[in-house]
Protein backbone atom coordinates (compact mmCIF):
# COMPACT_ATOMS: atom_id res chain seq x y z
CA UNK A 1 0.00 0.00 0.00
CA UNK A 2 1.38 3.55 -0.81
CA UNK A 3 1.90 6.28 1.58
CA UNK A 4 -0.35 9.00 -0.62
CA UNK A 5 -1.79 11.75 0.44
CA UNK A 6 -3.63 13.89 -1.81
CA UNK A 7 -3.65 17.44 -2.60
CA UNK A 8 -6.63 18.80 -2.18
CA UNK A 9 -6.80 21.81 -4.56
CA UNK A 10 -10.63 23.11 -5.05
CA UNK A 11 -12.29 24.44 -2.00
CA UNK A 12 -15.51 25.15 -3.45
CA UNK A 13 -15.91 21.06 -4.95
CA UNK A 14 -17.54 18.69 -2.52
CA UNK A 15 -14.85 16.99 -0.98
CA UNK A 16 -15.81 13.82 -2.57
CA UNK A 17 -15.07 14.89 -5.94
CA UNK A 18 -11.79 16.76 -5.12
CA UNK A 19 -11.09 13.60 -4.06
CA UNK A 20 -11.05 11.94 -7.43
CA UNK A 21 -9.79 15.31 -9.21
CA UNK A 22 -6.50 14.75 -7.06
CA UNK A 23 -6.42 10.88 -8.13
CA UNK A 24 -6.88 11.58 -11.84
CA UNK A 25 -4.12 14.32 -11.05
CA UNK A 26 -1.73 12.48 -9.82
CA UNK A 27 -2.41 8.99 -12.01
CA UNK A 28 -1.61 11.71 -14.90
CA UNK A 29 1.28 12.96 -13.85
CA UNK A 30 3.02 9.74 -12.99
CA UNK A 31 2.70 10.21 -8.79
CA UNK A 32 0.29 7.00 -8.77
CA UNK A 33 1.38 4.41 -11.25
CA UNK A 34 -0.96 1.76 -12.87
CA UNK A 35 -1.42 -1.15 -10.33
CA UNK A 36 -0.70 0.98 -7.11
CA UNK A 37 -2.64 0.17 -3.84
CA UNK A 38 -4.13 3.18 -2.40
CA UNK A 39 -4.41 3.91 1.26
CA UNK A 40 -7.97 2.20 2.65
CA UNK A 41 -10.79 4.06 3.60
CA UNK A 42 -10.18 4.59 6.87
CA UNK A 43 -6.42 5.28 6.68
CA UNK A 44 -6.99 7.77 4.19
CA UNK A 45 -9.97 9.32 6.23
CA UNK A 46 -7.92 9.94 9.38
CA UNK A 47 -5.03 11.54 7.47
CA UNK A 48 -7.60 14.11 5.75
CA UNK A 49 -9.66 14.07 8.86
CA UNK A 50 -12.63 13.57 6.89
CA UNK A 51 -15.58 10.89 6.99
CA UNK A 52 -14.94 7.27 5.76
CA UNK A 53 -18.02 8.16 3.33
CA UNK A 54 -16.62 10.79 1.74
CA UNK A 55 -13.37 8.78 1.03
CA UNK A 56 -15.73 5.63 -0.66
CA UNK A 57 -17.52 8.47 -2.41
CA UNK A 58 -14.51 9.75 -4.42
CA UNK A 59 -12.86 6.51 -4.56
CA UNK A 60 -16.41 5.20 -6.44
CA UNK A 61 -15.98 8.69 -8.38
CA UNK A 62 -12.49 7.59 -9.56
CA UNK A 63 -13.78 4.12 -10.49
CA UNK A 64 -16.50 5.47 -11.93
CA UNK A 65 -13.72 7.44 -14.49
CA UNK A 66 -11.87 4.57 -14.97
CA UNK A 67 -9.06 5.77 -12.68
CA UNK A 68 -9.26 2.68 -10.19
CA UNK A 69 -10.34 -0.53 -9.83
CA UNK A 70 -11.70 -2.23 -6.08
CA UNK A 71 -11.25 -5.37 -5.35
CA UNK A 72 -13.24 -7.44 -1.90
CA UNK A 73 -10.37 -8.30 0.09
CA UNK A 74 -7.71 -6.91 -1.74
CA UNK A 75 -8.51 -3.28 -1.61
CA UNK A 76 -8.50 0.01 -4.19
CA UNK A 77 -5.87 0.15 -6.98
CA UNK A 78 -4.66 2.47 -9.76
CA UNK A 79 -6.57 0.64 -12.95
CA UNK A 80 -3.78 -0.94 -15.36
CA UNK A 81 -5.48 0.83 -17.84
CA UNK A 82 -5.86 4.34 -16.36
CA UNK A 83 -4.00 6.44 -18.67
CA UNK A 84 -4.54 4.13 -21.95
CA UNK A 85 -7.06 5.37 -23.54
CA UNK A 86 -10.02 2.54 -24.44
CA UNK A 87 -10.89 3.69 -27.83
CA UNK A 88 -9.79 2.29 -31.00
CA UNK A 89 -9.88 5.32 -33.50
CA UNK A 90 -7.94 8.02 -32.74
CA UNK A 91 -9.13 11.49 -33.84
CA UNK A 92 -5.63 12.63 -35.28
CA UNK A 93 -4.70 12.01 -38.43
CA UNK A 94 -2.57 9.17 -38.47
CA UNK A 95 1.39 9.81 -40.25
CA UNK A 96 1.68 9.72 -43.53
CA UNK A 97 3.06 6.32 -45.12
CA UNK A 98 1.49 4.59 -41.40
CA UNK A 99 1.03 0.77 -41.42
CA UNK A 100 -2.05 0.17 -39.86
CA UNK A 101 -1.96 -3.34 -37.68
CA UNK A 102 -3.97 -1.88 -34.78
CA UNK A 103 -7.28 -1.99 -35.91
CA UNK A 104 -8.73 -5.51 -37.41
CA UNK A 105 -10.55 -3.61 -40.29
CA UNK A 106 -13.16 -6.35 -42.47
CA UNK A 107 -10.88 -5.85 -45.92
CA UNK A 108 -14.17 -3.89 -48.05
CA UNK A 109 -12.64 -4.44 -50.86
CA UNK A 110 -13.23 -7.87 -50.37
CA UNK A 111 -16.86 -7.23 -50.15
CA UNK A 112 -20.11 -7.25 -52.57
CA UNK A 113 -20.57 -5.15 -55.48
CA UNK A 114 -22.62 -2.06 -53.88
CA UNK A 115 -23.33 -0.92 -57.31
CA UNK A 116 -25.23 -4.14 -58.53
CA UNK A 117 -27.47 -3.63 -55.11
CA UNK A 118 -28.39 -0.50 -55.09
CA UNK A 119 -29.52 -1.30 -59.59
CA UNK A 120 -31.70 -4.15 -57.97
CA UNK A 121 -32.88 -1.73 -55.13
CA UNK A 122 -33.61 0.89 -57.43
CA UNK A 123 -35.52 -1.16 -59.68
CA UNK A 124 -38.26 -2.22 -57.13
CA UNK A 125 -41.95 -1.30 -57.68
CA UNK A 126 -41.87 1.34 -54.64
CA UNK A 127 -38.51 2.21 -53.65
CA UNK A 128 -39.58 4.77 -51.34
CA UNK A 129 -40.92 2.40 -48.84
CA UNK A 130 -37.20 2.69 -47.41
CA UNK A 131 -37.98 6.24 -47.06
CA UNK A 132 -40.25 6.04 -44.31
CA UNK A 133 -40.49 5.45 -40.96
CA UNK A 134 -40.64 1.95 -39.33
CA UNK A 135 -41.16 -0.34 -36.39
CA UNK A 136 -37.79 0.37 -34.47
CA UNK A 137 -37.03 -3.27 -34.73
CA UNK A 138 -36.68 -3.60 -38.19
CA UNK A 139 -38.77 -4.22 -41.19
CA UNK A 140 -40.44 -7.72 -41.08
CA UNK A 141 -38.85 -9.48 -44.01
CA UNK A 142 -35.88 -8.23 -42.72
CA UNK A 143 -36.02 -9.31 -39.44
CA UNK A 144 -36.48 -13.40 -40.98
CA UNK A 145 -33.96 -12.86 -42.64
CA UNK A 146 -32.27 -11.95 -39.27
CA UNK A 147 -33.56 -15.38 -38.23
CA UNK A 148 -31.69 -17.06 -40.57
CA UNK A 149 -28.44 -15.32 -40.10
CA UNK A 150 -28.39 -16.03 -36.39
CA UNK A 151 -29.08 -19.77 -37.29
CA UNK A 152 -26.23 -19.74 -38.90
CA UNK A 153 -24.55 -18.70 -35.57
CA UNK A 154 -26.30 -21.58 -34.33
CA UNK A 155 -28.78 -19.42 -32.01
CA UNK A 156 -32.44 -20.68 -33.13
CA UNK A 157 -34.72 -17.92 -33.33
CA UNK A 158 -37.50 -16.55 -35.11
CA UNK A 159 -38.15 -13.65 -36.91
CA UNK A 160 -40.27 -12.16 -33.55
CA UNK A 161 -37.42 -12.83 -31.36
CA UNK A 162 -34.65 -10.09 -33.74
CA UNK A 163 -34.39 -6.76 -33.44
CA UNK A 164 -32.33 -5.03 -35.97
CA UNK A 165 -29.50 -3.09 -34.93
CA UNK A 166 -26.57 -0.25 -36.37
CA UNK A 167 -23.74 -2.74 -35.91
CA UNK A 168 -23.04 -4.45 -32.99
CA UNK A 169 -21.87 -1.46 -31.16
CA UNK A 170 -25.36 -0.19 -31.37
CA UNK A 171 -26.38 -3.36 -30.46
CA UNK A 172 -24.36 -3.58 -27.04
CA UNK A 173 -25.01 0.21 -26.55
CA UNK A 174 -29.14 -0.84 -26.92
CA UNK A 175 -28.74 -3.62 -23.96
CA UNK A 176 -26.80 -2.19 -21.52
CA UNK A 177 -29.17 1.02 -21.74
CA UNK A 178 -32.22 -1.28 -21.99
CA UNK A 179 -30.96 -3.78 -18.73
CA UNK A 180 -28.72 -2.18 -16.88
CA UNK A 181 -28.26 1.58 -15.02
CA UNK A 182 -25.29 3.61 -13.56
CA UNK A 183 -23.17 1.73 -10.96
CA UNK A 184 -24.35 -1.95 -11.71
CA UNK A 185 -21.69 -4.36 -12.52
CA UNK A 186 -20.89 -6.65 -15.34
CA UNK A 187 -18.19 -9.51 -15.32
CA UNK A 188 -15.90 -9.58 -18.64
CA UNK A 189 -13.14 -11.34 -19.44
CA UNK A 190 -10.12 -9.54 -17.80
CA UNK A 191 -9.19 -8.84 -21.47
CA UNK A 192 -12.10 -7.26 -23.29
CA UNK A 193 -12.78 -5.64 -26.57
CA UNK A 194 -12.32 -2.12 -25.97
CA UNK A 195 -15.72 -0.44 -27.57
CA UNK A 196 -17.09 -2.36 -24.75
CA UNK A 197 -14.98 -0.48 -21.97
CA UNK A 198 -15.41 2.59 -23.39
CA UNK A 199 -19.21 2.20 -23.93
CA UNK A 200 -19.92 0.82 -20.07
CA UNK A 201 -17.50 3.92 -18.51
CA UNK A 202 -19.70 6.04 -20.59
CA UNK A 203 -22.66 4.85 -19.34
CA UNK A 204 -21.28 4.24 -15.72
CA UNK A 205 -21.38 0.65 -15.65
CA UNK A 206 -18.13 -1.17 -13.91
CA UNK A 207 -16.72 -4.12 -15.07
CA UNK A 208 -15.76 -6.73 -13.33
CA UNK A 209 -12.03 -8.99 -14.60
CA UNK A 210 -12.59 -12.59 -14.56
CA UNK A 211 -9.51 -14.95 -15.15
CA UNK A 212 -8.43 -16.28 -18.34
CA UNK A 213 -6.52 -19.39 -19.47
CA UNK A 214 -5.80 -20.17 -23.34
CA UNK A 215 -9.81 -21.84 -23.58
CA UNK A 216 -11.35 -18.64 -22.20
CA UNK A 217 -12.71 -17.19 -19.15
CA UNK A 218 -12.66 -19.62 -16.40
CA UNK A 219 -16.38 -20.75 -14.44
CA UNK A 220 -14.87 -21.29 -11.33
CA UNK A 221 -13.36 -17.09 -11.37
CA UNK A 222 -16.38 -15.94 -12.80
CA UNK A 223 -18.08 -17.81 -9.43
CA UNK A 224 -16.12 -16.50 -7.25
CA UNK A 225 -16.47 -12.93 -9.06
CA UNK A 226 -20.17 -13.10 -8.35
CA UNK A 227 -20.03 -14.10 -5.00
CA UNK A 228 -17.43 -11.29 -3.95
CA UNK A 229 -18.96 -8.75 -5.80
CA UNK A 230 -22.95 -7.89 -7.14
CA UNK A 231 -22.60 -8.55 -10.30
CA UNK A 232 -26.12 -8.52 -12.78
CA UNK A 233 -24.18 -9.29 -15.97
CA UNK A 234 -21.79 -11.00 -18.02
CA UNK A 235 -20.08 -9.92 -21.49
CA UNK A 236 -18.85 -12.63 -23.87
CA UNK A 237 -17.11 -13.07 -26.52
CA UNK A 238 -17.11 -16.54 -27.12
CA UNK A 239 -15.57 -17.34 -31.05
CA UNK A 240 -11.82 -16.03 -31.78
CA UNK A 241 -12.15 -13.69 -28.77
CA UNK A 242 -10.81 -10.23 -28.72
CA UNK A 243 -7.86 -9.93 -28.47
CA UNK A 244 -6.67 -13.55 -27.15
CA UNK A 245 -8.20 -15.51 -30.42
CA UNK A 246 -9.28 -17.89 -27.93
CA UNK A 247 -12.59 -20.10 -28.37
CA UNK A 248 -15.08 -21.26 -25.73
CA UNK A 249 -15.10 -25.20 -25.56
CA UNK A 250 -18.78 -26.63 -25.56
CA UNK A 251 -17.87 -27.89 -22.05
CA UNK A 252 -16.20 -24.39 -21.03
CA UNK A 253 -19.74 -22.73 -22.41
CA UNK A 254 -22.14 -25.26 -20.22
CA UNK A 255 -19.96 -24.76 -17.13
CA UNK A 256 -20.01 -20.96 -17.85
CA UNK A 257 -23.80 -20.75 -18.16
CA UNK A 258 -24.65 -22.94 -15.00
CA UNK A 259 -22.55 -20.24 -13.29
CA UNK A 260 -25.09 -17.55 -15.02
CA UNK A 261 -27.69 -19.30 -14.35
CA UNK A 262 -27.13 -19.56 -10.51
CA UNK A 263 -26.69 -16.12 -10.18
CA UNK A 264 -29.34 -14.82 -12.79
CA UNK A 265 -26.67 -13.06 -15.02
CA UNK A 266 -28.09 -11.09 -18.19
CA UNK A 267 -25.84 -12.50 -20.51
CA UNK A 268 -24.91 -10.08 -23.52
CA UNK A 269 -22.66 -13.15 -26.07
CA UNK A 270 -21.26 -10.76 -28.96
CA UNK A 271 -20.09 -13.24 -31.49
CA UNK A 272 -18.73 -10.58 -34.07
CA UNK A 273 -15.85 -13.13 -35.31
CA UNK A 274 -17.18 -16.46 -35.46
CA UNK A 275 -18.03 -16.32 -39.30
CA UNK A 276 -13.54 -17.47 -38.71
CA UNK A 277 -14.23 -20.12 -36.27
CA UNK A 278 -13.95 -23.86 -38.13
CA UNK A 279 -16.08 -25.67 -35.12
CA UNK A 280 -19.52 -26.01 -34.38
CA UNK A 281 -21.02 -23.13 -33.46
CA UNK A 282 -23.00 -23.68 -30.26
CA UNK A 283 -23.83 -20.36 -28.53
CA UNK A 284 -24.19 -20.08 -24.73
CA UNK A 285 -27.41 -18.09 -25.36
CA UNK A 286 -28.62 -21.31 -26.95
CA UNK A 287 -27.94 -23.03 -23.41
CA UNK A 288 -30.03 -19.74 -21.42
CA UNK A 289 -32.84 -18.00 -23.99
CA UNK A 290 -34.91 -16.28 -21.13
CA UNK A 291 -31.91 -14.77 -19.75
CA UNK A 292 -29.83 -13.79 -22.69
CA UNK A 293 -28.88 -11.19 -25.76
CA UNK A 294 -27.03 -12.78 -28.23
CA UNK A 295 -25.26 -10.29 -31.30
CA UNK A 296 -24.73 -11.48 -34.62
CA UNK A 297 -23.00 -8.43 -36.38
CA UNK A 298 -22.24 -8.71 -39.81
CA UNK A 299 -19.67 -5.65 -40.29
CA UNK A 300 -16.60 -8.23 -40.56
CA UNK A 301 -17.90 -10.30 -43.41
CA UNK A 302 -19.72 -7.15 -45.36
CA UNK A 303 -20.77 -3.76 -45.43
CA UNK A 304 -19.30 -2.48 -42.13
CA UNK A 305 -19.90 1.22 -43.45
CA UNK A 306 -23.69 0.26 -43.56
CA UNK A 307 -23.79 -0.39 -39.69
CA UNK A 308 -26.46 -3.30 -39.76
CA UNK A 309 -26.61 -5.67 -36.78
CA UNK A 310 -28.83 -8.41 -35.18
CA UNK A 311 -30.16 -9.06 -31.97
CA UNK A 312 -32.16 -12.18 -30.62
CA UNK A 313 -33.96 -10.81 -27.63
CA UNK A 314 -35.86 -12.88 -25.23
CA UNK A 315 -39.78 -12.38 -25.87
CA UNK A 316 -40.49 -10.72 -22.15
CA UNK A 317 -37.56 -8.26 -23.32
CA UNK A 318 -38.34 -7.29 -26.67
CA UNK A 319 -40.86 -4.39 -25.94
CA UNK A 320 -38.19 -2.31 -23.51
CA UNK A 321 -35.37 -2.97 -26.87
CA UNK A 322 -37.64 -1.53 -29.07
CA UNK A 323 -37.85 1.48 -26.57
CA UNK A 324 -33.93 2.02 -26.35
CA UNK A 325 -33.28 1.67 -29.98
CA UNK A 326 -35.96 4.03 -30.30
CA UNK A 327 -34.34 6.37 -28.23
CA UNK A 328 -30.95 6.09 -29.44
CA UNK A 329 -31.77 6.88 -33.31
CA UNK A 330 -35.70 5.52 -33.77
CA UNK A 331 -34.74 3.00 -36.16
CA UNK A 332 -32.01 1.60 -38.57
CA UNK A 333 -32.08 3.05 -41.84
CA UNK A 334 -34.31 0.32 -43.74
CA UNK A 335 -32.12 0.84 -46.83
CA UNK A 336 -29.10 -0.15 -45.61
CA UNK A 337 -30.81 -3.01 -44.03
CA UNK A 338 -32.26 -3.98 -47.28
CA UNK A 339 -28.76 -3.79 -48.96
CA UNK A 340 -27.34 -6.24 -46.26
CA UNK A 341 -30.36 -8.58 -46.25
CA UNK A 342 -30.00 -8.74 -50.16
CA UNK A 343 -26.53 -10.10 -49.34
CA UNK A 344 -27.42 -12.94 -47.30
CA UNK A 345 -30.20 -14.11 -49.30
CA UNK A 346 -28.24 -13.76 -52.67
CA UNK A 347 -25.46 -15.90 -51.00
CA UNK A 348 -23.19 -12.64 -51.89
CA UNK A 349 -22.42 -12.50 -48.15
CA UNK A 350 -21.28 -16.52 -47.95
CA UNK A 351 -19.50 -15.65 -51.37
CA UNK A 352 -17.22 -12.70 -49.69
CA UNK A 353 -17.23 -14.78 -46.39
CA UNK A 354 -15.00 -17.36 -47.97
CA UNK A 355 -13.35 -14.49 -49.90
CA UNK A 356 -12.02 -12.95 -46.44
CA UNK A 357 -11.39 -16.23 -45.16
CA UNK A 358 -8.92 -17.29 -47.61
CA UNK A 359 -7.43 -13.77 -47.77
CA UNK A 360 -7.04 -14.55 -43.88
CA UNK A 361 -5.46 -17.80 -44.00
CA UNK A 362 -2.70 -16.53 -46.73
CA UNK A 363 -2.14 -13.58 -43.97
CA UNK A 364 -1.61 -15.58 -41.22
CA UNK A 365 0.53 -17.73 -43.00
CA UNK A 366 2.88 -14.46 -43.43
CA UNK A 367 2.36 -14.17 -39.87
CA UNK A 368 4.01 -17.46 -38.38
CA UNK A 369 6.62 -17.22 -41.28
CA UNK A 370 7.81 -13.65 -40.17
CA UNK A 371 7.04 -13.16 -36.52
CA UNK A 372 9.27 -16.20 -34.79
CA UNK A 373 9.82 -14.60 -31.70
CA UNK A 374 7.71 -14.61 -29.08
CA UNK A 375 4.52 -16.99 -28.86
CA UNK A 376 1.88 -16.45 -31.15
CA UNK A 377 -1.66 -16.86 -30.62
CA UNK A 378 -3.63 -17.55 -33.85
CA UNK A 379 -6.53 -19.67 -35.21
CA UNK A 380 -4.82 -20.10 -38.77
CA UNK A 381 -8.14 -17.79 -40.14
CA UNK A 382 -7.14 -14.21 -38.41
CA UNK A 383 -8.04 -10.69 -38.91
CA UNK A 384 -5.69 -10.23 -35.41
CA UNK A 385 -3.66 -12.50 -33.88
CA UNK A 386 -1.95 -12.03 -30.13
CA UNK A 387 1.31 -11.88 -29.70
CA UNK A 388 3.13 -12.75 -25.82
CA UNK A 389 6.40 -10.72 -26.66
CA UNK A 390 10.03 -11.86 -26.07
CA UNK A 391 11.50 -11.00 -23.01
CA UNK A 392 12.08 -7.74 -21.74
CA UNK A 393 9.62 -6.16 -24.14
CA UNK A 394 6.47 -4.91 -22.78
CA UNK A 395 3.38 -4.12 -24.52
CA UNK A 396 3.10 -0.63 -24.15
CA UNK A 397 6.70 0.36 -24.75
CA UNK A 398 6.89 -2.00 -28.00
CA UNK A 399 3.31 0.04 -28.86
CA UNK A 400 5.74 3.20 -28.91
CA UNK A 401 8.40 2.35 -30.49
CA UNK A 402 6.42 0.39 -33.48
CA UNK A 403 4.45 3.71 -33.82
CA UNK A 404 7.62 5.67 -34.12
CA UNK A 405 8.62 3.17 -36.83
CA UNK A 406 5.67 4.05 -39.08
CA UNK A 407 3.39 0.62 -37.57
CA UNK A 408 0.63 1.01 -35.39
CA UNK A 409 -0.45 -1.52 -32.54
CA UNK A 410 -2.04 -1.99 -29.89
CA UNK A 411 -1.11 -3.19 -26.43
CA UNK A 412 -2.39 -5.17 -24.21
CA UNK A 413 -3.19 -2.14 -21.87
CA UNK A 414 -6.05 -1.44 -24.05
CA UNK A 415 -7.72 -4.66 -23.45
CA UNK A 416 -7.23 -5.20 -19.67
CA UNK A 417 -10.04 -4.78 -17.34
CA UNK A 418 -10.01 -3.36 -14.08
CA UNK A 419 -7.07 -3.63 -11.46
CA UNK A 420 -5.86 -7.32 -13.68
CA UNK A 421 -2.11 -7.57 -14.43
CA UNK A 422 -1.64 -6.89 -18.19
CA UNK A 423 0.39 -9.42 -20.02
CA UNK A 424 3.47 -8.47 -21.97
CA UNK A 425 1.77 -8.83 -25.51
CA UNK A 426 0.37 -7.14 -28.57
CA UNK A 427 -2.82 -7.58 -30.69
CA UNK A 428 -1.70 -7.50 -33.93
CA UNK A 429 -3.73 -6.59 -37.07
CA UNK A 430 -3.68 -8.50 -40.25
CA UNK A 431 -6.01 -6.51 -42.54
CA UNK A 432 -5.95 -3.18 -41.44
CA UNK A 433 -4.20 -2.96 -45.30
CA UNK A 434 -5.37 -3.88 -48.69
CA UNK A 435 -1.99 -5.40 -50.22
CA UNK A 436 -0.37 -7.82 -48.18
CA UNK A 437 3.24 -6.81 -49.00
CA UNK A 438 2.45 -3.39 -46.80
CA UNK A 439 1.50 -6.83 -44.07
CA UNK A 440 5.11 -7.84 -44.86
CA UNK A 441 6.53 -5.17 -44.51
CA UNK A 442 5.13 -4.08 -40.88
CA UNK A 443 5.79 -7.97 -39.66
CA UNK A 444 9.42 -7.58 -40.66
CA UNK A 445 9.63 -3.88 -38.63
CA UNK A 446 7.78 -5.41 -36.00
CA UNK A 447 10.52 -8.50 -35.66
CA UNK A 448 13.35 -6.51 -35.94
CA UNK A 449 12.01 -4.25 -32.60
CA UNK A 450 11.21 -7.33 -30.59
CA UNK A 451 14.66 -8.97 -31.22
CA UNK A 452 16.61 -5.51 -30.34
CA UNK A 453 15.36 -4.91 -26.62
CA UNK A 454 18.09 -2.05 -26.36
CA UNK A 455 15.36 -0.15 -28.14
CA UNK A 456 13.35 -0.14 -25.05
CA UNK A 457 15.84 0.96 -22.97
CA UNK A 458 16.83 3.95 -25.32
CA UNK A 459 13.00 4.59 -24.93
CA UNK A 460 12.59 4.66 -21.50
CA UNK A 461 15.46 6.38 -20.97
CA UNK A 462 14.10 9.32 -23.41
CA UNK A 463 11.18 9.20 -21.27
CA UNK A 464 12.74 9.82 -17.84
CA UNK A 465 14.86 12.22 -19.34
Amino acid sequence: MTKWTPLIEAEDTPLYLALADAIERDVYAGTLQPGTRLPTHRNLADDLSVNVSTITRGYLEAERRGLVASTVGRGTFVAVDATTPSAMVSFEPFSPGLIEMGLATPMPHLDPDLSIALKTISRRKNPETFLRYSDPRGLPEHREIGAHLIHMYGMPATADDIIVTAGSQHALSTALSAMFKPGDRIATDALTYPGFKSLAASLGIRLCPVAMDEGGMLPESLDTVCRQREVKGLYLLPHVQNPTVCCLSHERKIALAAVAKKNALTVIEDDAYAFLYDGDLVPLSSMLPDQSIFIAGVSKMIGAGLRVGFMCVPKHLREIFAQSVLNSMWMVPPLNVEIITKWIADGDMIAARERKRAEARRRSALVRQILNCGTLHMSGTDFFCWWELPEPWCGQALEAVARRAGVNVFSAEKFIVGDAEAPRALRVGLTGMEHINELEKGLCILREIAQNPDMQSTMLKRKTG
